[in-house]
C-alpha cells in the first residue's frame, strides 16, 4: 500500500511539471483528502493508511502536514526522482491524475471552503478527530453517482 507521502510526493510532482505556482501545504491536503475519498468510494479500500483527521482548516493527513509545514502558505518545491509506478497501480495514477486535474485548479482557499460543506469534515470540524474511512467512502460515493 502506498503512503500519505507517496500520494503527497505525486502531486508536487505534479504541480512542479504544470504551468501554476507550485502547491501550499494547505492545498496538498486538500487534494490528499480528495484522492483518499474517491479511492475508497471506487476501490472500498483506503489508498494510503495514515489517518486524515478534522482541523480548523479542513482535512489534514498530521504526518504529511509536519513534513512541510515549514514551507508555511509558501510553494512547496520538493524535487521527486520517484518511480511512481513502482509505488502506484495504473489504476491509482488515473484517479491522483483526476483528481489533480479536477480539484488542482482551484486555490488553496476555495478547496478549503469546499471541503468545509462536506459532511466528514463538518461532522468532526474543529476538533482533531480521525475522519472514519466508512463516513469518507459514504460522502464520496454520493459524489460518484
Amino acid at each position: 500500500m502506498a503512503s500519505a507521502h507517496d500520494v503527497a510526493r505525486y502531486f508536487i510532482a505534479l504541480s512542479a511539471g504544470s504551468d501554476e505556482e507550485g502547491i501550499s501545504n494547505m492545498k496538498l491536503q486538500k487534494l490528499i483528502y480528495y484522492a483518499q475519498g474517491y479511492h475508497l468510494a471506487l476501490h472500498d479500500t483506503p489508498l494510503f493508511a495514515e489517518p486524515i483527521e478534522a482541523w480548523m482548516h479542513g482535512p489534514v493527513c498530521p504526518e504529511v502536514y509536519h513534513r512541510y509545514k515549514a514551507f508555511k502558505s509558501a510553494p512547496i518545491y520538493a524535487p521527486s526522482e520517484d518511480d511512481f509506478t513502482a509505488i502506484f497501480s495504473p489504476e491509482q495514477i488515473e484517479l491522483l491524475d483526476e483528481v489533480y486535474e479536477v480539484f488542482g485548479q482551484f486555490a488553496a482557499w476555495k478547496l478549503r471552503d469546499m471541503t468545509h460543506e462536506e459532511t466528514p469534515w463538518r461532522y468532526h470540524e474543529k476538533n482533531a478527530s480521525v475522519i472514519p474511512h466508512d463516513e469518507m467512502r459514504n460522502h464520496f460515493k454520493t459524489s460518484l453517482n
